[in-house]
């Protein structure tokens, strides 16, 4: 009963200790409480990205194409990339046409587009049969991955379409170069040469 008693007579001189405590500490509270930061007024709103008017490519001639060998282990399919019709659009989207052949010689054949993100993205905009390319409708931008059967998609956009750490398309030379193995692995990787 005692100790009841000691907090009921000790709780009221607390009191207007703590409501008295209560404006100091707002007024010298040294944070901002706007909810937006503040921007800097020379920051103006940036353009979001719109990709331009994609046209297909003619069907590829056997001798324009490179082949691509992914890293990691052996494929069952070849890939080639049709180098004369290569492009960065004015939406910094590389555009190429794939060729992937099985071990039987049968091909399938893909027009895609990949974009220099920091994760890459990419898009299938035709598959091409009977030597003329079909659209594909609606087809939305997915992220590359590294893993499984599609790591050939991977490998253009690190080694050979984009500039590492840059985000932005190599020059359309430098990728053709690239492919050919013209270029030195540390240039690839965008290491400065010794």
């Amino acid at each position: 009963m005692t100790c009841t008693r000691r907090l009921h007579v000790r709780f009221p001189l607390w009191l207007p200790i703590l409501w008295l405590a209560m404006p100091v500490s707002a007024a010298e509270n040294a944070f901002v409480s706007d909810a937006e930061a503040p921007v800097p007024s020379s920051v103006r709103p940036g353009t979001p990205w719109q990709e331009s008017n994609t046209r297909l490519p003619p069907w590829p001639k056997d001798a324009d194409l490179v082949e691509l060998v992914p890293d990691g282990p052996d494929s069952a399919m070849r890939y080639f990339i049709d180098i004369a019709n290569l492009n960065v659009g004015s939406d910094d989207v590389v555009r190429y046409t794939l060729v992937a052949e099985g071990r039987n010689g049968v091909r399938n054949l893909s027009v895609e587009g990949i974009r220099c993100t920091p994760r890459g993205a990419y898009k299938t905009y035709a598959y091409g049969t009977a030597e003329r390319f079909t659209p594909v409708e609606a087809e939305e931008w997915s992220d590359i991955s590294g893993d499984g059967a599609e790591r050939w998609r991977h490998d253009l956009w690190r080694f050979h379409f984009c500039i590492p750490h840059g985000f932005t398309p190599r020059p359309e030379i430098d990728m053709v170069r690239s492919l050919k193995g013209r270029i030195a692995p540390r240039q690839n990787m965008g290491f400065l040469p010794d």
